[in-house]
């Protein structure tokens, strides 16, 4: 059998566990409540394109100001506005509302703009309020998957973030996660009245993954840390 191609996630130890990356041209599903680190998590994947594997990114959000979200990454030394005007990264700042309108026609502005930008990494930061839009659960199902059919079309390898607050709101996954290729959950609980931040990959296609949650760090720099070698036990 032909080994897929992978694209480094930006975490080498991430990459480690799961055979080199993520499969080209895959679809993978961050989620976890407030704080847990989803956002710098997507940025890490895509400045880890830009700056060593000459890879162009784009960044659509529903919720995140540009000028904010700039200003956050700059602690990591991700200067975002620097690698926007050497044309590495497409910032996009969509309503949910414009999203659902890019499936219905098939891709829309974005079908132009992916090639024509050469853009090979995408993240969409949050999916959470898209599937907010559906109060019909086979719609929000049909629309995800012509979702996944562009981001399949655009040849492009994509990681979307996900809000869930607890291990019984399934909002999200309950519609996508037989659809996404992998889904990886952050948390960042109280224990004893101190919070741990911890990982684990609940599905990763085609890879063999480690059946336990690991300790995560967010650095000033290196971003997203983990140990694979800790457990933590909630």
């Amino acid at each position: 059998m032909k080994k897929k191609k992978r694209v480094s996630t930006g975490i080498k130890k991430l990459d480690a566990l799961i055979d080199g990356g993520y499969i080209k041209n895959s679809v993978t599903l961050i989620t976890g409540g407030a704080g847990t680190g989803k956002t710098i998590f997507a940025i890490q994947f895509l400045v880890d394109g830009i700056t060593k594997h000459n890879e162009a990114g784009m960044y659509i959000t529903f919720e995140e100001k540009k000028e904010k979200l700039y200003n956050d990454m700059l602690k990591f030394g991700w200067d975002l506005k620097k690698f926007e005007k050497q044309g590495k990264l497409t910032y996009l700042q969509y309503t949910p509302e414009q999203v659902q309108q890019e499936v219905i026609k098939r891709g829309g502005i974005l079908d132009a703009m992916i090639p024509e930008t050469k853009i090979k990494r995408l993240v969409i930061d949050s999916i959470t309020s898209f599937a907010l839009l559906y109060k019909d659960e086979l719609k929000k199902r049909e629309d995800a998957l012509s979702l996944f059919d562009l981001i399949n079309k655009w040849d492009v390898t994509a990681v979307l973030t996900a809000q869930v607050e607890a291990p019984a709101d399934h909002t999200i996954s309950a519609t996508l996660e037989f659809e996404v290729d992998g889904i990886i959950k952050l948390y960042h609980i109280k224990k004893r009245g101190i919070r741990e931040r911890a990982f684990e990959i609940l599905k990763m296609r085609g890879t063999k993954i480690p059946e336990k949650t690991m300790e995560l760090a967010i650095s000033n720099k290196e971003g997203i840390k983990i140990n694979p070698k800790k457990l933590v036990i909630f």
